[in-house]
């Protein structure tokens, strides 16, 4: 029997991106599972509906890794267009408050990566 209830993109735009970072960032177990997963694909979710670009996605991850969060989160604008910047301001100011170096930095990287790949995967599929 399928436990999991399907959500629809509405049902997925209503998630606390935020919050999810937050928590999913700073522990690990089953938040950061819900980071990757609804999360990620929330994400991608909210972006797709702003018309962001997979790989300015990608790119933000890059930046990530390269200078670190509060470095990306510090950037005017992290993505082109001032929707998508609001959008990614926000999670990278929320990221900021929690990670603390390399290898968080690299987590959040690999969670761009991955709300990327979504968004990539939703725009073939369409």
């Amino acid at each position: 029997m399928n436990t999991h209830r399907q959500r629809t993109d509405d049902d997925l735009a209503e998630l606390d991106i935020p919050a999810l970072l937050r928590y999913g960032l700073s522990a690990g177990g089953a938040r950061r599972a819900a980071l990757f997963g609804e999360g990620a694909v929330a994400a991608a979710v909210a972006a797709d509906r702003l018309q962001v670009v997979p790989r300015s996605l990608g790119y933000l991850a890059e930046v990530v890794r390269a200078g670190g969060t509060r470095y990306a989160a510090d950037l005017p604008e992290p993505l082109p267009g001032p929707e998508p910047t609001r959008l990614v301001q926000e999670w990278l100011d929320t990221a900021a408050t929690v990670t603390g170096g390399v290898d968080d930095d690299e987590v959040l990287a690999r969670w761009l990566d991955a709300v990327a790949e979504l968004l990539a995967m939703r725009r073939r599929t369409a």
